[in-house]
């Protein structure tokens, strides 16, 4: 009975991986365009969410990261193709400003690695 319970859980903690990394599905969202700026609010808190973006190439971008998740992984965001690596508060927005030069798609991620993002520049 034992090799059958252990042998259901390790399935269904295997079917919850692949769901997880493989087939969880991202909704891409837009910037905001103000004047000249083009702006995204991103909640931290188990991921990011949005956890993809759109931008418009040479347009100013403001990325407002709310962390509300005290997991010391996210309590940087990195977005290495942008040379970008900024200390996120706990209970606090912070802003990263940037003007994406070249079209294309682009990662962040925590400081670890483990949770990640898009930015599709067009």
């Amino acid at each position: 009975m034992d090799k059958i319970i252990v042998g259901i859980g390790g399935v269904g903690l295997s079917i919850f991986v692949i769901w997880y990394f493989l087939l969880k599905s991202s909704r891409t969202i837009s910037a905001v365009k103000g004047e000249n700026i083009q702006e995204i609010y991103i909640i931290v808190d188990g991921g990011y969410k949005p956890d993809s973006i759109e931008l418009k190439k040479g347009v100013p971008a403001k990325l407002m990261f709310d962390r509300k998740d005290p997991s010391d992984c996210l309590s940087e965001v990195v977005i290495g193709d942008f040379k970008i690596r900024q200390k996120l508060e706990l209970g606090k927005v912070t802003t990263v400003e940037f003007t994406p030069g070249k079209k294309g798609e682009f990662d962040f991620s925590c400081g670890m690695g483990m949770f990640h993002g898009k930015i599709i520049v067009k």
